[in-house]
């Protein structure tokens, strides 16, 4: 169960920005096996400018087509399964044509007890939902 953060600029098209959403959930279902319905998404569209992502020293430079995403999630996956999920991601991204050094992904671990999912109760911690496998 990802909560997922990706943000595009505004001058892209909506469409596409939905297609963006669509292979970014598309990879994560795939990879960890979660359920389809098992989706957490928040879009945010920027002006020009306001992200900034350069190349971190890694002699490229991205366009405006950037496409940063933070996917918060809850500890236990080992490292191959995230460079698989990366990797998928990157793939499913540049179906969509997105370029690969356009690609950000920040990646954020915590455990069962930082969720809810409503009514003021930790799901996974009182039972009413099964914890992730990871």
């Amino acid at each position: 169960m990802p909560l997922v953060r990706i943000d595009v600029n505004r001058t892209q098209d909506p469409r596409r920005t939905r297609a963006v959403a669509d292979a970014v959930h598309e990879a994560i279902v795939e990879v960890y096996g979660i359920p389809a319905r098992d989706r957490f998404q928040i879009i945010t569209r920027h002006e020009p400018g306001e992200i900034i992502a350069q190349d971190a020293g890694l002699g490229f430079e991205r366009s405006d087509d950037v496409v940063m995403i933070q996917v918060f999630t809850q500890a236990g996956r080992d490292t191959p399964a995230k460079q698989t999920l990366y990797s998928t991601l990157a793939a499913n991204l540049a179906e969509q044509g997105v370029a690969g050094e356009d690609v950000f992904l920040g990646y954020f671990e915590n455990t069962a007890a930082d969720w809810t999912f409503g009514f003021g109760r930790a799901q996974y911690v009182t039972g009413e939902l099964d914890t992730p496998r990871a």
